[in-house]
This record gives structure tokens, C-alpha cells and sequence, in this order.
């Protein structure tokens, strides 16, 4: 460590010289000799370096210090390799071609045309896949004789606008009734007087029913390496132990919601029983001087607008604890969102 400390020939003197930080008379001397001789872009650092025994690394820090540029200058511009669309013109209208769902072919049948470009299509020789990946673009435009790697592709991709967008439901089916937009209005005002009066509202809704046994279901979980949780390679119905139908009840005021989990058939009395199960375990106790209860829902399945025993049984819950209930229907066409997990 001595001869390290001294600067001398021993063995690892110069690595250690080179790693030790600059005294502060060096850092002076370092910075005269950035002013004097870094002229040419080429070479200087490392001449700079050799003079003074500082790391390269240093060098480059104090000449950022001095507002310089290490690295400008070093090629000439229009230097490097071209892009491919250089060497390549037609590649980017090749590419949105195979990208455009819309284009069709003018192949008349005969083969002599241009065929259809549409995904999925099973009659187009072209493209017989479902989904767009950039290994699948960069095979299919390597067949018409058009050479780019998924990489390449995913640059033109953006470049030309395209982007991964999921479908929108935007197309309705039929006319709107004239007064939609008012009944929404409508249920808006009673939830607001509900909400200033301190009532119960709730959104209930049926989810989607699921297969109880060992199936597979989507996300993952903290195992042991190599020990995941074994089911079935097939989901068919006859495999399972059971069912399982969540009806959910969100709870407005509270911000919170509450599953009832059913087994047989989603049914009126199944959905106002779930109903009814939330009111006694909780509801009762979280509004206890409630008189009224505000129930919205959408207008199909269990609690449609048009089924006779959703009110039956609806009356009769009212009946038993003294309760007056409004149920509001959201129009046709209208997803209700009240609990999603």
C-alpha cells in the first residue's frame, strides 16, 4: 500500500493511480489542459489522461464541468448504417397493407389479383392468423420479399400510427328511446335526495357463473419453484363438483360492496333472498333509522324490469321489515357496474 500511495512502479500502481480522485492542484492542472490542448475531438481524452494520471472517467466528468461534449464531433453527419426504409422504399406501404383491416384484394377468383389482407380470413393466402404479432408481420413480409425483424416492424408500426387497441362498444343496436337520457336523469335525482336524506341506495347485479373444481382460473400466486397447482387441461361443465353464482350488492353511502354466493339457478328469489342477506347482516345495522331503500339495477336477468316475481318477492321483503323499496331500472342497452372483483 505504500508504493501505491507514492506513485511508484509497484505492481497495481498504475490502476490504483488512475482510480484515486484528482487533488484538488490536479483538477486545476487537468482543466489548463482541457483550455490549451483539447482542440481535436479525436484523441484528446485520452491524451489529456496520459498527461495529467487521471482515469479517463474523470477526464470526461471535468470536461462536462467545462459545458463540453465528449463525444460531439466524432462522426461526421450522414454517417452510420442507413435505416431500412432507405434501402427499402416500399417496405412501409407493404406493411400498413398487411396492417389495414379494411383493404380488400381485387382477386377475382382467378388468382391474378391482389387477394384480401383481412386477419382471420381463412381464404386469404396472405394472412391466416388472428392476431397481428410482430413476429407473425416480420415472417409474412419476409415471404413477399421484404426483409425486417419484429423489432423493425414494431418501429414502422408506430411510426405509421398504428397502435394495440382493444374493440370499443360503441355500435348500438336499434333506436334510442326518446326519453333515455331523462331516465337517467331521473334515477340521478332520487339517488341524490337518497344520498341527502342519509337512505340506504344499493346496486345489485348477477356476475358471471363459475365452475366449482379444479379449473383454471386467470392470475398467479407465490408457490414453491416447480410446485404449481395441478387442474384440469379441459373445462367441460361435467367435470365440475358444482357452480357458483355471485350476486353482488354495492352499497352506495358506504362505498362498499357484498357477495352472495348461490349454487342453483339465478332466480327472483335467489336475488332478493341475496338481498334480504345483506339488509340483515348488515344493512339494518349500518342504517338503523332507515325507513326507505333505493335499489338500482339494470333491466335483464334476475331482476328484469319485466319479471313479475322480482316485485312479488320484493313486496314481501318490504313487508317483513317495515321498509319502503324502490327499485329504478337503468333503460335497455345499460351494463349495470355495480361490483366488479
Amino acid at each position: 500500500m505504500q508504493n501505491r500511495a507514492n506513485g511508484s512502479n509497484g505492481s497495481g500502481s498504475d490502476q490504483a493511480r488512475r482510480h484515486r480522485p484528482p487533488a484538488s492542484g490536479q483538477v486545476s492542472h487537468i482543466r489548463c489542459f482541457f483550455c490549451q490542448d483539447y482542440r481535436d475531438p479525436y484523441g484528446g481524452i485520452k491524451f489529456v489522461a496520459s498527461a495529467t494520471g487521471a482515469a479517463i472517467e474523470t477526464v470526461r466528468a471535468g470536461l462536462k464541468d467545462l459545458g463540453g461534449d465528449p463525444v460531439a464531433g466524432v462522426r461526421r453527419a450522414g454517417g452510420g448504417r442507413k435505416k431500412a426504409e432507405a434501402g427499402d422504399p416500399e417496405l412501409p406501404t407493404v406493411l400498413d397493407g398487411l396492417l389495414d383491416d379494411d383493404l380488400r384484394g381485387t382477386d377475382g377468383g382467378d388468382g391474378g389479383g391482389q387477394a384480401a389482407t383481412v386477419a382471420g380470413d381463412p381464404m386469404s393466402p396472405r394472412l391466416r392468423w388472428t392476431s397481428k404479432s410482430l413476429v407473425n408481420l416480420s415472417r409474412e413480409l419476409g415471404k413477399l420479399g421484404h426483409k425486417a425483424s419484429p423489432t423493425l416492424v414494431r418501429r414502422l408500426t408506430l411510426q405509421m400510427g398504428w397502435r394495440l387497441q382493444s374493440n370499443n362498444k360503441s355500435i348500438e343496436k336499434g333506436a334510442q328511446h326518446p326519453d333515455r337520457n331523462e331516465q337517467f336523469r331521473y334515477i340521478n335525482r332520487l339517488v341524490a335526495g337518497y344520498l341527502a336524506s342519509g337512505d340506504p341506495i344499493v346496486s345489485v347485479d348477477a356476475k358471471k357463473k363459475e365452475k366449482a373444481g379444479a379449473f383454471k382460473n386467470g392470475g398467479t400466486e407465490w408457490r414453491r419453484g416447480g410446485e404449481p397447482v395441478e387442474v384440469f387441461d379441459h373445462d367441460y361443465p361435467s367435470w365440475a363438483e358444482g357452480k357458483a353464482i355471485p350476486y353482488g350488492i354495492y352499497d352506495l353511502a358506504d362505498n362498499s360492496g357484498f357477495v352472495s354466493v348461490g349454487d342453483d339457478h339465478d332466480t327472483p328469489a335467489f336475488a332478493v333472498a341475496s338481498l334480504e342477506t345483506w339488509w340483515t347482516t348488515i344493512g339494518a345495522a349500518r342504517y338503523p333509522d332507515a325507513r326507505r331503500l333505493l335499489i338500482t339495477a339494470d333491466s335483464g336477468g334476475s331482476n328484469s324490469a319485466r319479471s313479475r316475481a322480482c316485485k312479488k318477492h320484493l313486496a314481501a321483503f318490504a313487508e317483513r321489515h317495515q321498509i319502503t323499496v324502490t327499485l329504478a331500472h337503468y333503460p335497455s342497452g345499460t351494463q349495470c357496474r355495480c361490483l366488479t372483483y
